[in-house]
Order: structure tokens, then C-alpha cells, then sequence
């Protein structure tokens, strides 16, 4: 029997989009067998981008991050297949793309922690916190 098909949230981040990545990372989540549900490309605000990672306000990062992450375009996806969350995070390689495994989106995109190309939802309940941050229920209609 076949498991349930759980939902994540994929960002291409800024400096993926500036190396021209999206198609090349696209292909990898396609070929990894995740169903794009919405995709869209857009550019957040810093208060866009303060709001959506709140989760780490505490933390010394926070600022850059949001900074990073307001600096320019982004791809935002909702992706979905059994094992969703733990497939996409495995897909994307270590935070430190300079420590990422060979064949992950992080090594092959990313060039550093800061600098990593994507993000992904760690846990069902970040996904559904962050998926309706981009998309509407309505947004996302299975294939």
C-alpha cells in the first residue's frame, strides 16, 4: 500500500535565481519525483522576509537572513509526494553547501551556509505554516 503524499514548501533563493538555477533545480525536483503543485516567482520585502522566517528572530542570523532573502527575486514551490519533507531535505544537501553530498542541489548550486540556493520546510508543521505564505489553498491543484 501506498503511503500518503505529503506537502513541503521549496525556495529557490536569490542567488540560485542570479545563476540562472531554477530550470537545473526544477529538473532535479522533478526527477526526484516531486509533483510541482504552484510555482511562483517573486521578490519579498524585508517585512515579507522578517515574516517569514519570525521562527528565527532570536537568532543572530535573523537580520542577514531576511536581508539575504529581500535582495532579489525567488522561486517559491509547493512540491508534493510520500516523504515530501525528509525527500526534499535529503535533496537539498547539508546547510553549508561547502559540506554538502555530491548530487544535491546545495552542492552542485549553493556556495556557502549563507549563500545555499534553496530552502525546504523542516517539519509538517513549518510546511504548513509556509506554504500558505505563498499560495492560496486554490493555488495548489494537484496534477
Amino acid at each position: 500500500m501506498a503511503g500518503l503524499k505529503e506537502r513541503t514548501l521549496c525556495i529557490i533563493k536569490p542567488d540560485a535565481v542570479a545563476k540562472k538555477a531554477i530550470g537545473g533545480i526544477v529538473a532535479m525536483l522533478e526527477k526526484e519525483g516531486f509533483d510541482i503543485l504552484g510555482l511562483r516567482m517573486i521578490r519579498l520585502t524585508m517585512d515579507d522576509a522578517m515574516a517569514f522566517y519570525v521562527v528565527h528572530k532570536e537568532r543572530p542570523f535573523y537580520g542577514p537572513l531576511a536581508q539575504f532573502m529581500a535582495s532579489g527575486p525567488i522561486v517559491a514551490m509547493a512540491l508534493e509526494k510520500e516523504g515530501a519533507i525528509a525527500g526534499l531535505r535529503r535533496l537539498m544537501g547539508a546547510t553549508d553547501s561547502r559540506k554538502a553530498e555530491e548530487g544535491t542541489i546545495r552542492a552542485k548550486f549553493g556556495t556557502d551556509i549563507e549563500r545555499n540556493a534553496v530552502h525546504g520546510s523542516d517539519s509538517p508543521e513549518s510546511a504548513r505554516f509556509e506554504i500558505p505564505f505563498f499560495f492560496s489553498q486554490s493555488d495548489l491543484q494537484p496534477m
